[in-house]
């Protein structure tokens, strides 16, 4: 069981007609309900983030070629175009919830298009859409404070269960973004298991906080996203994706090593 590799999709938006700020990780919702039938005639058997963690902490049987379908943010397409599709599959997914860019009493304003409203957070729940948490505000969580981490974590959790009134079990970091300090902040919270990006197949091996994910974009054809299903020629079409990632972190890195130098200098 340990080597079993499972792909978990992660999408954002899924819209006709994205704005600038999300077209890129919007996906069509005519290439949604596409990629989902072709889960289906490849007989994958979708699974949620908690059912998936749940079997290999206890060592428990995966169902036959397990699938996770993530969304991350909160995009109100999930609710209008993605679970019509879900539903007539019998799909189970896992919504990850930036909780201040959800529509209602805690909008922060921050949402990059339109988001969910509560009603519609439920609603997606009572269809067996589980619920995860996603940082309040959606910052890079490894270069926040402890204490803006802390908050990040807990208000989160905090708001989901009570607007569902059930503790949200599973965690996405905004970006992909962690450390491991966030990581630890995240076990600490309460969340028993966490989802990266990474953009590979996940394994037991990773822990349950560090599983990765692959990318489904716009621009993801239907050869690819067979590709990425059956785990073939990954590292190649995420080639670019992780050049700049590496890149990155070394700017990332460096802008933190700089503010903790300008910390102990105050």
């Amino acid at each position: 069981m340990s080597d079993v590799r499972v792909p978990i999709l992660m999408y954002h938006a899924v819209a006709t007609d994205p704005n600038d700020a999300t077209r890129a990780l919007s996906v069509a919702p005519e290439a949604f309900a596409e990629q989902m039938a072709v889960l289906a005639d490849r007989g994958l058997t979708p699974v949620t983030t908690a059912e998936l963690a749940t079997c290999w902490r206890s060592g428990r049987a995966l169902p036959e070629r397990p699938v996770l379908i993530t969304f991350d943010d909160g995009y109100e397409g999930v609710h209008r175009h993605a679970l019509p599709v879900l539903a007539k599959h019998g799909f189970p997914a896992t919504l990850f919830v930036s909780t201040g860019w959800i529509q209602g009493p805690y909008d922060t304003g921050g949402g990059l298009d339109t988001m969910l409203d509560w009603d519609q957070v439920r609603e997606l729940a009572s269809a067996g859409v589980e619920i995860g948490g996603h940082s309040h505000s959606h910052p890079q969580l490894d270069q926040v404070s402890d204490a803006t981490l802390r908050f990040e974590l807990i208000h989160c959790k905090e708001i989901l269960a009570d607007q569902l009134g059930t503790v949200p079990a599973s965690f996405a970091y905004p970006y992909g973004y962690s450390s491991r300090r966030v990581r630890q902040a995240v076990r600490e919270t309460g969340y028993a298991q966490a989802l990266a990006v990474g953009n590979g197949l996940a394994r037991r091996a990773q822990g349950p906080y560090a599983l990765r994910r692959v990318t489904v974009r716009r621009g993801t054809g239907t050869d690819e996203f067979e590709r990425l299903i059956e785990g073939r020629a990954i590292a190649r079409t995420f080639a670019r994706d992780r050049a700049l990632t590496k890149g990155y972190a070394v700017v990332r890195r460096t802008r933190q090593a700089r503010r903790l130098v300008s910390r102990l200098g105050a």
